[in-house]
C-alpha cells in the first residue's frame, strides 16, 4: 500500500501472477479541518487514519484471495462498520498488552518488600517503560517466527526499498530498488519503539507532578483509573512521537539525529525481510500507480471514484515523472 497526498494504491500479486492495483482517491480529515494539521495533532490523525487504511488494504487482499480459492465466488467486502470494529479490537488489544499488562506487573513487582516504590516515584513508571519495551520485543520476535507474518515482513522491506528508490530520484525499476535498505528511519517500527519510549518520560513527568497517582483508596481501583489515564494519554504521546520521528527522519545527514533514530532502525531488523523481486515489483506498481495518479488531471482536484487495474508486468504502468520535493509534506 502507497499513499500520496491525494490517492492510495493497493497492489496485489495474484496467484496467475498479475498484479491487480486498486485505486482509492484519498482525503485526509486534516484538509477538511486545517487545524489538525498543527503539530502534535496531525500526528493523531496520522496513527488513526493509517489504521483505517490499512485494515481496508488487508480486507481488500483478503477479498481477492477469496475470490481465486472460491473459484470465482463473489464475496463481501468488510462494511464501514466491519472495519470499525477491527480498529476498536485492535486498539483494546494493543492497549491491554501495551499499557495495562506492563503497569499491573510494575505494580507487583515494585509493591513489595519494606519499601515499596510507589505510583508517584519516576522509578515505578521506568519500570512499566522496561517492560513495555520488553514486551514489545518479544512480542515482534515472535509474530516474526509466523511463515505468513515473514511474508508480510518481506513486503515491508520491499515498501522500504521502493520508497529509498523514489527519494533517490532512480527509475523505479526493480534493479534500482534491490540495492537499497530495508530500513527507513520513518517506519511504523520506529514509531511505535519511540511511541513506547517516549511514554517513559512523560508519565514519569505527568503522574507525580500533576496529582494523578491517588484516584481511589482501594489499589485495584487506583492502578485500573491510572490505566485509563495512560489510555488517554497514548494520543498526545503519538503526537509527540510523530514529531520526533519526522524532525529526525529530515535530517539523517547529521550523525546526532542519525543517533536518536538508530535504536527504532535496530528493531526494524525484525519487521522487515529481504524482499523477493517479485515483491519488489509489486511495491514498485503501487508506488508508480499512486505517482501516476497524483500527476494526472484527477490529482489536481478532479473528482474519481475508486477503481481497479490489472498489470501483467511493471513496465505497462510507464514511467514516473514525478521527483520527491513535490511531496515534501506527504
Amino acid at each position: 500500500m502507497m499513499r500520496s497526498p491525494h490517492f492510495i494504491a493497493v497492489a496485489i500479486r495474484k496467484s496467475n501472477q498479475r498484479i491487480v492495483i486498486r485505486n482509492t482517491p484519498y482525503v485526509s480529515i486534516a484538509q477538511k479541518f486545517p487545524f489538525l494539521k498543527k503539530p502534535i495533532l496531525r500526528g493523531v490523525i496520522m496513527l488513526v487514519e493509517s489504521m483505517a487504511q490499512g485494515v481496508k488494504a488487508l480486507s481488500f487482499s483478503a477479498n481477492v484471495a477469496a475470490v481465486e480459492t472460491t473459484e470465482g465466488a463473489q464475496t463481501e467486502e468488510l462494511s464501514s462498520w466491519a472495519i470499525v470494529g477491527s480498529i476498536a479490537t485492535a486498539f483494546v488489544l494493543g492497549m491491554g498488552l501495551f499499557v495495562a499488562l506492563p503497569h499491573f506487573l510494575t505494580a507487583l513487582l515494585t509493591g513489595r518488600g519494606t519499601n515499596p516504590t510507589t505510583v508517584n516515584s519516576p522509578i515505578f513508571h521506568l519500570v512499566d517503560g522496561f517492560i513495555k519495551i520488553g514486551i514489545l520485543l518479544a512480542y515482534v520476535y515472535l509474530i516474526a517466527m509466523m511463515k505468513d507474518i515473514h511474508r508480510v515482513f518481506q513486503y515491508h522491506g520491499a515498501e522500504h526499498k521502493s520508497i529509498y528508490a523514489f527519494e533517490a530520484g532512480e527509475e523505479l525499476t526493480v534493479e534500482n530498488a534491490r540495492k537499497h535498505s530495508s530500513l527507513h528511519p520513518r517506519c511504523g517500527t520506529s514509531f511505535l519503539f519511540f511511541l513506547v519510549l517516549i511514554s517513559v518520560f512523560v508519565f514519569s513527568a505527568v503522574f507525580p507532578f500533576l496529582g494523578l497517582a491517588q484516584f481511589s483508596k482501594i489499589a485495584f481501583v487506583n492502578h485500573l483509573l491510572m490505566v485509563v489515564v495512560k489510555i488517554v494519554l497514548m494520543f498526545p504521546v503519538a503526537g509527540l512521537s510523530y514529531e520526533f520521528i519526522k524532525a529526525c527522519a529530515s535530517r539523517m545527514g547529521h550523525p546526532f539525529f542519525r543517533a536518536l533514530v538508530w535504536p527504532g532502525m535496530v528493531l526494524q531488523h525484525l519487521t522487515t525481510r529481504e524482499p523477493t523481486d517479485e515483491q519488489l515489483e509489486v511495491a514498485l506498481a503501487s508506488l508508480r500507480q499512486v505517482l501516476n495518479l497524483e500527476k494526472s488531471p484527477s490529482g489536481e482536484g478532479v473528482k474519481v471514484e475508486e477503481s481497479e487495474i490489472e498489470i501483467a508486468q511493471l513496465s505497462e504502468l510507464g514511467r514516473v515523472n514525478a521527483n520527491v520535493d513535490e511531496f515534501a509534506e506527504a
